[in-house]
């Protein structure tokens, strides 16, 4: 049976049933240095999240002659954190859990874009300060304002879903989906990312981390955004990024925090992780996460079992 490294955790429940089928599963994480050591080398099958990193150096380390590791899964999204190519050159399998935890990520986005544009961070921020700011928190309401979903996958048409019920006029920039030329009657898909900024007061990111998307929302783009409404109403701008850290450019978003262009930022990703942004956090205007979107009990417990499903197709 295989030997199985989960270096970033798996839900309990389902290390005991590996366990019960005679998988040896090793939960002590092993550190950075360790890894590209060759330490994953005797394991068959490693599970990480996005704290461990596999580059390319990683993986050849951990790789060729004598070594066990056929299986890297990523109990999550994101497969930034993962060298693809060099996997494949070393006839290794990387798989991900795409479907596990879409729900909890979708209501942590919404989350986020409410507790932006009716200040609720700010005000709890002051109420323990023992300040009481009622005359300056001052909010707005989502209904007839334009949200702008930059990439259109399966959380962002779910908070599509969610967006439109709360009355908002729901655009879209995707490359995918003009190469598919894919209608939909219920959004507004844009040609490019100018004109999904230029026609938006309010962005949700939910793309992936690549080459192309890298630092693509920056402060020139930002600034194409409008600060009033369809309805009218002189709402600000407001963004929201629950997909990964490095798509937007953090010194360019902090700067127009600063200065008020930006009205409210929720984040929940950063460029550096787990060190984030304290500069930026520190913004009465900003709501900040570690990185906690997929963390509810039953997203991670749907995640464990997929990766289970996972070894049992692939391993055993």
């Amino acid at each position: 049976m295989a030997r199985i490294l989960a270096n970033d955790g798996l839900d309990s429940s389902c290390i005991e049933y590996l366990l019960d089928r005679g998988h040896v599963v090793v939960s002590d994480r092993v550190g950075e240095e360790d890894v590209q050591n060759g330490a994953l080398s005797g394991f068959d099958c490693i599970i990480v999240r996005s704290a461990t990193k596999l580059n390319s150096d990683a993986i050849t380390a951990n790789s060729g002659s004598g070594s066990k590791l056929k299986l890297i899964i990523r109990a999550g999204v994101g497969l930034d954190n993962i060298d693809l190519e060099a996997a494949e050159s070393c006839g290794i399998v990387v798989r991900n859990t795409p479907a596990a935890s879409t729900n909890a990520v979708v209501e942590f986005t919404i989350a986020h874009l409410l507790t932006g544009i009716r200040m609720i961070s700010r005000a709890d921020r002051d109420l323990r300060g023992n300040k009481w700011t009622k005359g300056l928190l001052r909010g707005s309401e989502l209904s007839g304002k334009n949200l702008g979903l930059v990439g259109y996958g399966r959380i962002a048409r779910s908070v599509a879903n969610i967006s439109r019920t709360f009355g908002m006029n729901v655009h879209t920039y995707d490359p995918l989906l003009l190469r598919n030329k894919i209608d939909d009657d219920h959004i507004t898909i844009h040609d490019s990312i100018e004109s999904l900024f230029t026609n938006c007061t309010h962005i949700s990111i939910h793309c992936a981390k690549n080459d192309s998307t890298e630092n693509i929302v920056n402060g020139d783009l930002i600034m194409l955004m409008p600060d009033k409404s369809p309805d009218g109403v002189l709402c600000g701008r407001h963004i929201v990024n629950c997909s990964r850290g490095g798509i937007m450019v953090e010194k360019d978003v902090y700067t127009l925090v600063e200065s008020g262009f930006i009205t409210s930022l929720g984040v929940d990703v950063f460029e550096k992780e787990p060190e984030g942004n304290p500069t930026l956090t520190a913004l009465s205007n900003v709501t900040s996460t570690p990185h906690i979107g997929a963390s509810t009990r039953e997203a991670q417990l749907r995640i464990g079992w997929e990766v289970v499903d996972i070894i049992e197709d692939l391993l055993t």
